[in-house]
C-alpha cells in the first residue's frame, strides 16, 4: 500500500465536442453522400488502374529508356569532351602558358629588373636632389619675402579696417533714421490695424462656410443611410447570410462526402484489384506453374538424364580422344622434322660441361666438398 500521494497529472483533454446538427444538415448529408459515392467509384478505379499502368510504364520502360539515354549520352558527349579536355585542351593550354611565359613573363622581368629599375632609381636620386633645392629655396628666400608681405598686408588691413567702420557706421545711423523708424510707424499704425479687420473678416467667412458643409454633410448621411445603408443591412441580414449558411453547409457535407466517398472507392478498387488479381493467378498463373511443375520439370529431368549428359559424356570422350591423336601427331611430326634434320646436318656436337659455381638440382651442397671460390682446393 502506497502511503504517499501520487504526483498530480496533466489533466485530461475533454473530448471534443460537437455541435449540434440540425435536421436540414441530416436531411442533406445522406442523398449527397449516395450521390458522390455513385459518381466517385468508377473515378477512383480508374485512378488506381492509372497508378499501376504508371508503376508499371516506370518500372519497364522509363526506367531503362532513361539508363540506356544516359548511357548513350556519356559515349556521345561526356567521354568525348573529357577525351577532348584531357587531351587537346589541357595539352595547350600547358604549351600557350609556356609560350607566355617564354615571351612575356621573363622578357617583362628582365627589363623591370635590368632597365626600369635602374632608371627608377636614378628618378628617385633626381627628384630628391629637385626637392632639396626647392626645399631651400623656400626656406631662405620665399619665406622671408613671405614675411615681408605679411606685415605689409597687417598694416593696410588695419587702415582699411579702421575706414570700413567708420563707413559701417554712418550707412547704420541713415538706414536706421530713414528706413526702419518709417517702417515700423507704418507697421504700426496702418497695416496691423488693416490685418485685424481682414482677419475677422476671414474668420466670419470661415465660420459661415463651415456652418454650410456640415449641414450639407448631414443631409447626404441621412439620405444615404436610409436609401442604400439601410436596405443594403436588411439585405445581408435577411437573405445574403442565411443562403450563405445553406451554402456553407452544402460545401461542407458535400466534402465530407467526397473524403468518405474516396476513402469507400478506394476499399472497392482495392477489393476489385484484388479479385481479378487472384482470377488472373488461378485463370493463368496457377495452371502455367503446375504444368511447369508436373509436366515441363519431369520431362526437362528425363531429357537431361536420357540425352544431354550423356552426349556431354559422348563429346568430352570425342575432345579427349582428338587432342590425344593432335598429340601423338605433332609428336611424330617432331620426330620426323628431327631425323629430316639429322640427314641433311649430320648429329649436333654435344656441348662440353663446364664447372659450375653452384651445384646442379639434382646435387645438393655437402660439408666435405666446398663450392665457393675461398674454401675451392
Amino acid at each position: 500500500m502506497d502511503l504517499e500521494k501520487p504526483p498530480a497529472g496533466p489533466p485530461a483533454q475533454p473530448p471534443p465536442v460537437r455541435e449540434p446538427e440540425g435536421c436540414l444538415v441530416v436531411a442533406i448529408r445522406l442523398p449527397v453522400r449516395i450521390v458522390v459515392l455513385v459518381l466517385v467509384v468508377p473515378v477512383r478505379m480508374v485512378w488506381d488502374a492509372l497508378v499501376v499502368v504508371g508503376r508499371l510504364l516506370r518500372d519497364a520502360v522509363l526506367r531503362p529508356l532513361g539508363r540506356a539515354l544516359l548511357w548513350l549520352g556519356k559515349a556521345l558527349f561526356v567521354r568525348p569532351l573529357i577525351g577532348l579536355w584531357r587531351y587537346v585542351v589541357v595539352p595547350v593550354g600547358r604549351a600557350l602558358g609556356w609560350l607566355v611565359q617564354v615571351l612575356l613573363v621573363v622578357p617583362s622581368v628582365w627589363s623591370y629588373r635590368y632597365l626600369l629599375t635602374p632608371v627608377g632609381h636614378g628618378i628617385a636620386w633626381l627628384a630628391r636632389g629637385i626637392g632639396a633645392g626647392l626645399a631651400w629655396v623656400y626656406a631662405r628666400v620665399l619665406t622671408p619675402v613671405g614675411h615681408a608681405g605679411r606685415w605689409l598686408l597687417k598694416g593696410v588691413g588695419a587702415v582699411l579696417a579702421a575706414v570700413g567702420v567708420g563707413a559701417y557706421t554712418a550707412v547704420a545711423w541713415l538706414v536706421r533714421h530713414l528706413v526702419v523708424v518709417p517702417a515700423g510707424w507704418v507697421h504700426r499704425w496702418i497695416l496691423a490695424p488693416v490685418g485685424r479687420a481682414i482677419a475677422w473678416c476671414a474668420r466670419g467667412v470661415w465660420r459661415l462656410l463651415a456652418l454650410l458643409v456640415t449641414g450639407i454633410g448631414l443631409v447626404l448621411y441621412w439620405t444615404a443611410r436610409i436609401l442604400v445603408v439601410l436596405p443594403a443591412l436588411a439585405l445581408w441580414r435577411w437573405v445574403l447570410a442565411p443562403v450563405g449558411r445553406f451554402l456553407a453547409v452544402v460545401a461542407r457535407e458535400v466534402g465530407d462526402a467526397l473524403g468518405h466517398a474516396w476513402r469507400i472507392a478506394g476499399r472497392i478498387s482495392r477489393a476489385v484489384g484484388r479479385f481479378l488479381g487472384t482470377l488472373f493467378r488461378w485463370i493463368f498463373v496457377e495452371p502455367v506453374r503446375w504444368a511447369y511443375r508436373t509436366v515441363l520439370t519431369p520431362v526437362g529431368h528425363a531429357v537431361r538424364d536420357a540425352v544431354l549428359r550423356p552426349a556431354a559424356r559422348a563429346a568430352r570422350s570425342v575432345g579427349r580422344a582428338t587432342r590425344q591423336t593432335l598429340a601423338a601427331a605433332r609428336e611424330t611430326a617432331r620426330q620426323a622434322r628431327a631425323d629430316v634434320r639429322r640427314m641433311l646436318f649430320g648429329e649436333s656436337l654435344e656441348r662440353e660441361a663446364v664447372g659450375r659455381r653452384e651445384p646442379s638440382g639434382a646435387e645438393t651442397r655437402t660439408l666435405g666438398s666446398s663450392t665457393t671460390a675461398l674454401t675451392k682446393d
